[in-house]
C-alpha cells in the first residue's frame, strides 16, 4: 500500500462488502481498501461498533504508513449504512476529522475512487471521484450525443490517433483501469472515444471490444506524448494477446 488514503466500503451484507472492496482493490492495489458489513448476528444489516472498529484499524494502519494525513473515503450501499456511517462519525471526532462519507452508487464509486487514490490524490479528489460516478451514464450520453457517430476533426485535438483494440475483452475492468491509472500520471487530457480516458467508468461503458477502432485525442502539455503512450497501450493488447 502506497496510497494515502484509503477506503471502507459499508454493506448490509458482509459479502457484499468483500465483493465491493476485492473489485476496487483489483483495480488499484496500491490503495488500501476494506469493507464491513453485516449486523450484530451475523445477518443482514449494519452495526456501528465494526464500523468504528474498521475505521480506527485503517487509520492505524495509514498511520503507520506515514500516510496519516491522507484519510479515508467510505461509501455506504443504503440509507441505514449512511446513518449508521454518519452515528460513527458524530460519536467520534477523531474519526470525523479524518474521515468523510461520500454520496455516491456503492459499486462504481468504490472503483472511480480507488483508482483515483491510486494515482495519489488527495482525500477531497478522491471523495469528488466517488461522489462524480452517480453521472458516469450521462457523461457517456453526452459525448455520444455530441459526436452524433462521428469523430471530431482531427485538428481539434492536439494530438490524435486511431488504434484498433487487439485483445478479446477489450477495455474491460483491469484494461480500463490501467488506461485511466496512465492517463491520471500525464500531464494532457486525454479522451477515447469522446469520454474522459482517466475515468475508469466511463471507459468500461465504452464497451470497446476486439476489433472496434476507437479514436484517441489529447489536449494540453505532452498531447503527443499522451496519445501514443496510450495508443501503444490498447495496441500492446494489455497481455491478453
Amino acid at each position: 500500500m502506497t496510497a494515502r488514503v484509503a477506503l471502507v466500503l459499508v454493506s448490509h451484507s458482509a459479502d457484499l462488502a468483500r465483493g465491493a472492496a476485492e473489485l476496487a482493490g483489483q483495480m488499484a492495489p496500491d490503495v488500501l481498501v476494506r469493507g464491513v458489513g453485516g449486523g450484530p448476528d451475523g445477518g443482514l444489516g449494519t452495526s456501528l461498533d465494526a464500523i468504528q472498529k474498521t475505521l480506527e484499524e485503517v487509520l492505524a494502519v495509514l498511520a503507520d504508513a506515514g500516510a496519516a494525513g491522507g484519510g479515508v473515503v467510505v461509501l455506504g450501499d443504503l440509507g441505514s449504512s449512511v446513518l449508521t456511517v454518519e452515528a460513527a462519525l458524530e460519536l467520534d471526532d477523531d474519526l470525523a476529522e479524518h474521515v468523510v462519507l461520500a454520496r455516491g452508487p456503492f459499486v462504481e464509486g468504490a472503483v472511480a475512487a480507488a483508482v483515483t487514490a491510486h494515482g495519489g490524490a488527495d482525500r477531497d479528489a478522491v471523495l469528488a471521484s466517488a461522489t462524480a460516478s452517480a453521472g458516469m451514464f450521462a457523461a457517456i450520453e453526452a459525448a455520444q450525443a455530441s459526436g452524433a457517430g462521428e469523430t471530431a476533426p482531427a485538428e481539434a485535438a492536439e494530438g490524435s490517433r486511431t488504434v484498433t483494440v487487439r485483445n478479446p475483452l477489450g477495455l474491460h475492468a483491469r484494461p480500463a483501469a490501467l488506461v485511466s491509472r496512465k492517463v491520471a500520471e500525464l500531464g494532457a487530457s486525454v479522451t477515447i472515444d469522446g469520454v474522459d480516458a482517466s475515468s475508469v467508468l466511463q471507459l468500461m461503458a465504452l464497451g470497446a471490444t476486439q476489433g472496434r477502432e476507437l479514436r484517441v485525442e489529447a489536449t494540453g502539455d505532452g498531447a503527443a506524448e499522451a496519445v501514443a503512450t496510450v495508443v501503444e497501450m490498447i495496441e500492446a493488447g494489455f497481455g491478453e494477446v
